[in-house]
């Protein structure tokens, strides 16, 4: 069976967005909690990513696949989003959106991660392809207190779903993800989420305050016991006052 390439580790929390309305409202309990919404985990993650990029320069696993970051890089281009705009990419990982971002000529880039292995490989991952003007911070989204300004474009890539797994304080982690998505923001500047656990209603719920809807980007569509589904959902938004 082929592997499908957005199926990637961070997915775990209901198996893909089923499409029947009843499953679409937004509660603070659709998913149990899990090991991969821990801090202990990613770094734990991170860490053995790091020494395998050390010994054979392997970058790792792209969360979503690379067919996610072509999604964002061609809406990107559609929406003529200029090279010198500012641009957040909210946990960062290994970097690799980073590294595309770049190749793309957006020059004005800024990583963050909680996770110390992330930003140590990460750091490692733009180095290696001469990208050391791109600065990669340790930092915990939630709790970044005005640390982060003025972006242009923030871009999430399972970081919001891996919130929603978070054993404790799952309910105020996401209405802290919220306002620091809010404070991070310029007024009319871009949120692009790609999430595998929610669905375009339960996100359009979530991000009600604050934000207006622009659009849906295409996804890889499944059926099932009747039904159709989307295996990750990617919107776009615009914080607006």
């Amino acid at each position: 069976m082929e592997e499908d390439p957005e199926n990637t580790r961070g997915c775990c929390g209901g198996g893909g967005n089923n499409s029947d309305p009843e499953d679409d409202r937004c509660s603070d309990s659709d998913f149990g909690p899990s090991k991969l919404g821990t801090k202990e985990y990613w770094e734990d993650a991170y860490q053995q990513e790091l020494e395998t990029f050390r010994e054979i320069g392997d970058v790792g696993e792209i969360w979503f696949g690379e067919e996610s970051m072509s999604r964002v890089l061609r809406w990107m281009e559609t929406a003529k989003i200029p090279e010198d705009a500012s641009i957040l990419d909210i946990g960062t990982g290994n970097g690799a959106f980073l590294v595309e971002l770049a190749k793309h000529g957006y020059r004005n880039l800024t990583g963050v991660d909680y996770s110390p292995a992330s930003v140590e490989l990460s750091r490692n991952v733009l180095k290696a392809e001469d990208l050391t003007d791109v600065p990669v911070k340790e930092l915990d989204f939630l709790n970044c207190q005005g640390e982060l300004k003025d972006f242009d474009v923030c871009i999430d890539k399972g970081t919001f779903d891996a919130i929603s797994l978070n054993p404790d304080n799952t309910k105020e982690g996401k209405i802290l993800y919220v306002k620091a998505l809010k404070d991070a923001l310029k007024n009319n500047g871009f949120f692009v989420v790609t999430s595998c656990n929610w669905t375009k209603e339960q996100l359009l719920d979530r991000f009600s305050e604050g934000f207006e809807y622009v659009q849906e980007l295409p996804t890889p569509k499944f059926q099932f016991g009747g039904k159709t589904g989307n295996s990750v959902t990617a919107l776009i938004f615009k914080r607006v006052q």
